[in-house]
């Protein structure tokens, strides 16, 4: 049994109190996990807020080189960094060996861009007045990064916080998801060994109520990197005051496919998006919209897919959907399922539990009010509706209170470029699906999906403040 303590300072620090932390998949427990105090959270705080100035002198190069060390140590321990995901958010393994690859990545990324901060010349007398004048923009360190992660990609999405907060010079106090701080946890020793400084890197968990409410309402705190629920990131956006903000929150992913489309070609991509991780990712097809006269077609092909898909331990090469992330989101998902047929949606395939698991569900027939259309379900659950006119695919997908990303597959160019500029989201993918993304492209949502973008170079604007420098001749 794994048991952590408070990465602290650059220090292993003993918390007041540990909590037991249980595999989602068999229920055993397999791990002690620090619950943080106020006090702890003040301490982890104080470590990054008094090392920010020293930070922000290291040169760039350095800073790309920590980063690229840890790249290397992520690959000499990438097998155990595959299973820590796995054993933790039951994510099928070959899933979380991707996942590995693309924290490295990541990390590669931030190196490459902490060589190349975005500084820039301005030409002032383009204007009246500016005569004999020099003036450049630099991009500052912010300060202290408040960075708080998910279940889902436990490693990555805390790539994508600390990444380019240590590129562009900022101090991070990161909050994991409770289920989830194993990796995390790695990933702090992984640092440590990497050279960075001490205090640069703190990690703490515990409840989202004190440890989460303390980093942002805390002075010492400059920026605030969430990712979760939209009412979480919403209450924490109101309690934030002046900080600088990034809120990846929720989605109802949605996949229009237009008549005359390969069905044949994409239906294995699809079916991924719709299940992987059993649904639990943020732009997870959740709603497809297909023309009316493949439809049927549509539906017999994802379900004999389905008939083939393997449930079972996360640990197993062969598996490809395991556990829900705990029993409730299990029951909350099956609850929204049976909700929907009540009202008259139908299951196509799937729409039960087998122990921990949730079987791969298809509904049709449903009314955009229903929860497992209007909400997010974050679980291995899709719906399948009709359409008639290509406006009326695209009014479907914006009939949602979220934006993140959206897919469209047509072979008509017209259709795809009007779906590209009517679509209300943060990202539009033409023939593929809503789930795709690369690690150093924006990625962020409109409406209740959130504010600011993530993706390496973006989230370091997010993460540092613009300083204009002027010289009178």
């Amino acid at each position: 049994m794994i048991k952590r303590n408070l990465f602290i300072g650059g220090e292993w620090i003993e918390p007041e109190f540990y909590q037991d932390l249980y595999s989602p998949f068999t229920n055993e427990k397999i791990a002690e996990v620090p619950l943080a105090t106020i006090r702890e959270v003040d301490a982890a705080l104080e470590s990054a807020h008094n090392i920010k100035r020293l930070f922000k002198k290291m040169p760039a190069h350095k800073r790309a080189d920590i980063l690229e060390n840890v790249v290397n140590l992520i690959e000499e321990n990438r097998e155990e960094c595959a299973r820590l995901i796995a054993m933790e958010a039951a994510k099928p393994i070959q899933i979380a060996r991707g996942e590995v690859t693309r924290t490295m990545m990541t990390y590669k990324f931030a190196s490459e861009e902490a060589r190349r901060m975005p500084n820039e010349f301005i030409n002032m007398d383009a204007a009246p007045g500016g005569e004999n004048r020099v003036a450049y923009t630099i991009r500052e360190p912010a300060g202290v990064v408040a960075a708080i992660t998910p279940f889902n990609f436990p490693m990555n999405l805390v790539a994508h916080k600390v990444g380019p907060a240590i590129a562009s010079g900022n101090p991070v106090v990161l909050k994991p998801a409770s289920q989830t701080p194993l990796s995390a946890y790695f990933i702090a020793e992984l640092f440590d060994k990497a050279g960075l400084p001490k205090g640069m890197l703190n990690v703490i968990t515990g409840k989202g109520s004190v440890v989460g409410e303390a980093l942002v309402t805390d002075s010492r705190t400059s920026v605030v990197t969430f990712t979760g629920s939209a009412e979480v990131g919403i209450a924490m956006r109101n309690k934030a005051g002046l900080k600088k903000m990034t809120l990846e929150l929720g989605s109802n992913s949605a996949i229009i496919i237009d008549e005359g489309v390969n069905l044949a070609e994409i239906v294995d991509r699809i079916v991924t998006g719709c299940f992987a991780f059993q649904g639990q990712v943020c732009i997870s097809v959740q709603r497809i919209y297909v023309h009316e006269s493949i439809k049927k077609d549509l539906l017999k092909k994802m379900k004999a897919r389905l008939e083939e898909y393997i449930l079972g331990d996360p640990l197993d090469d062969a598996t490809e959907m395991s556990a829900m992330i705990s029993p409730e989101d299990k029951d909350r998902v099956l609850s929204w399922i049976h909700e929907a047929v009540e009202e008259g949606a139908n299951v196509i395939a799937g729409g039960e539990s087998e122990g921990t698991m949730i079987q791969p569900t298809i509904v049709d027939n449903v009314h955009s009010k229903m929860k497992v259309s209007c909400e997010e379900i974050f679980g291995p659950v899709v719906t399948v509706t009709s359409f008639k006119e290509w406006q009326e695919a695209i009014d479907y997908v914006n009939d949602s209170e979220y934006g993140l990303q959206a897919g469209v597959y047509t072979e008509n160019l017209k259709r795809a470029f009007y779906a590209s500029e009517e679509l209300e989201v943060g990202g539009v993918m033409i023939n593929d699906f809503p789930s795709f993304r690369l690690d150093h492209m924006p990625y962020g949502g409109v409406k209740k999906s959130g504010m600011g973008r993530a993706g390496i170079k973006y989230a370091i604007e997010e993460m540092t403040e613009m300083k204009l420098v002027t010289f009178k001749k």
